[in-house]
């Protein structure tokens, strides 16, 4: 094997550049995305059938196709339906969120429905208001239960951020698909890329148990 990492050294410093975009899209998304989620599964977990019908119909179609065919119509369709064109970088952030959101409403529908009934029944005869019970009572449990699935869908998100290269958004990826056309070496910048995914994510996998074991001891 002719791995010659010593010609593409220079140009690492410019692969390192893409971590702040690619950070910036997955922050962003996963926050939007969140804030999404949680209106879908308040949609879920409500009476009114039109709005359960709306979330289960979005999460269905966002959960049955492939992200990357989201990000595709989401930037090549926006020019023909709407007659204007987006930037790759919203596209992007816009595509992960909308998909993201899909995701974590199921997870937040699941860990509402996982609180004991009984608390809500003793909220409601108390006189606590819905929006009250949800924000002080139902959801900080429910967040506590889900936090690991929480931190799963965030690091599957950093690393399909990925993606975004086809897009022309200059990520780690990008970044290394560039230094491979100049020196015409693509496997060492795709290596040392793939090296700094995992360092990413080894990095949120252990903030995440450690959000975990500090909410453990708090209980």
């Amino acid at each position: 094997m002719n791995l010659d990492f010593p010609a593409i050294a220079p140009s690492i410093p410019f692969i390192l550049q893409g971590i702040p975009v690619t950070l910036k899209i997955v922050g962003l998304s996963a926050l939007i995305g969140f804030t999404l989620a949680v209106i879908l599964a308040l949609f879920k977990i409500s009476r009114i059938k039109p709005l359960m019908w709306f979330a289960d119909a979005y999460t269905s179609i966002f959960r049955g196709t492939p992200l990357i065919l989201q990000l595709l119509i989401i930037y090549y369709g926006a020019p023909q339906i709407l007659g204007f064109e987006i930037d790759p970088y919203p596209a992007a952030v816009a595509t992960f969120a909308l998909n993201s959101g899909a995701y974590i409403s199921e997870v937040i529908r699941a860990g509402i429905m996982a609180i004991d009934k009984g608390q809500r029944e003793a909220a409601m005869a108390l006189g606590v208001p819905y929006s009250k019970m949800m924000k002080d009572i139902i959801f900080p449990q429910a967040i506590k239960n889900i936090l690991p699935a929480l931190m799963n869908e965030f690091i599957t998100l950093t690393k399909e951020s990925a993606i975004v290269t086809i897009i022309g958004v200059q990520d780690i990826m990008r970044s290394s698909y560039i230094v491979g056309g100049q020196t015409y070496r693509y496997f060492e910048p795709i290596l040392i890329a793939g090296l700094i995914y995992y360092v990413m994510v080894i990095i949120l996998t252990v903030l995440g148990k450690l959000v975990e074991r500090r909410m453990a001891r708090s209980d």
